[in-house]
């Protein structure tokens, strides 16, 4: 089974920039369908994206569509999520997960999960 680690977090000013990564290990990466989640004090958790094993596939949630950009490199056993203009709302625990799958197809449910990265951002 695969193992995940999120890097990145940090706390920034509204409109500034984050790049979160997570790093996998334990299994080949390039099985692992991958996405991006996040959870916010007293709300559930929340998909923001999720990206294929190729990384030819992304989806967006409509709150992050045209400012985050999923990417991955299987070379590096890592998936990224780039997040500009960040605003106070996206304050939250960011999760990577991954779920080993034949297709090269975005999904919505994973069976492996990090640990989770803290985003805090400022008005």
């Amino acid at each position: 089974q695969v193992q995940l680690v999120e890097s990145g977090g940090g706390s920034v000013q509204a409109g500034y920039s984050l790049r979160l990564a997570c790093t996998a290990s334990g299994d080949i990466f390039s099985k692992y369908a991958m996405g991006w989640f996040r959870q916010s004090p007293g709300l559930e958790r929340e998909f923001v994206a999720a990206i294929s094993r190729s990384g030819g596939a992304i989806h967006y949630s409509e709150s992050v569509e045209g400012r985050f950009f999923a990417s991955r490199d299987n070379t590096k056993n890592a998936v990224y999520l780039q997040m500009n203009s960040l605003k106070p709302e996206d304050t939250a625990v960011y999760y990577c997960a991954a779920r080993a799958i034949d297709f090269d197809v975005i999904i919505r449910d994973y069976d492996y999960w990090g640990q989770g990265t803290l985003v805090t951002v400022s008005s």
